[in-house]
């Protein structure tokens, strides 16, 4: 994992997507004040997933790093919170009830497999983030989606749906990769906090 951050740097990354989602209910766009380090500058990749109520309220993400990891979750939030067409924007009632989880993302490796059988077998030893193109069709699954689609086949499935794609479509042309996160919330911070305390 490209990525290992302190309790620290996460507290920073979850209070400042909060604060974006905060800023873009007052129309206002969030330039973070705090004083940076290099860790926060460093191109990195991110996605921001709001829950409400146990349910998911946005999501939206980097897949590529290309600009700082800081500055990344905060566009992202305000995205996930704003932009994500799944959902109607989120209202200042909900803002104070959201939950915030990030997902740092290690590099994307390419993933050879000649078949969806082969597929399958491979993610059933590896439970990772996965990535599907048939252009122009794209989509991802964070591995966290595992805790909804425990069953190889079901979580392809769902995922080449997400794409736009048949779920038994397989080409030639169908590129996959693989990566993992470093994935964290507010609810975790907070019981981290009590326990060292």
């Amino acid at each position: 994992m490209a990525h290992t951050l302190s309790t620290e740097q996460k507290n920073l990354l979850l209070t400042n997507a909060r604060a974006s989602i905060a800023a873009g209910l007052k129309g206002e766009h969030l330039e973070s004040a705090e004083p940076v380090s290099d860790m926060m500058k460093a191109p990195a990749a991110c996605f921001v997933t709001l829950h409400l109520n146990g349910e998911l309220r946005g999501c939206i993400g980097s897949m590529e790093p290309w600009r700082g990891l800081l500055e990344d979750v905060i566009h992202n939030a305000a995205a996930a919170a704003f932009k994500d067409h799944r959902f109607h924007p989120v209202s200042a009632d909900e803002w104070p009830k959201l939950e915030i989880e990030i997902s740092v993302l290690s590099a994307t490796k390419q993933l050879n497999v000649a078949s969806r059988e082969e597929l399958l077998k491979w993610l059933d030893e590896h439970r990772t983030g996965l990535v599907v193109e048939l252009p122009p069709h794209r989509a991802t699954f964070l591995p966290q989606v595992w805790q909804q689609l425990p069953e190889p086949e079901q979580f392809l499935e769902h995922l080449w749906l997400k794409a736009g794609l048949s779920p038994d479509v397989w080409e030639p042309e169908l590129q996959l990769q693989y990566y993992t996160v470093e994935c964290f919330n507010e609810r975790e911070m907070a019981q981290s906090l009590v326990a060292g305390g």
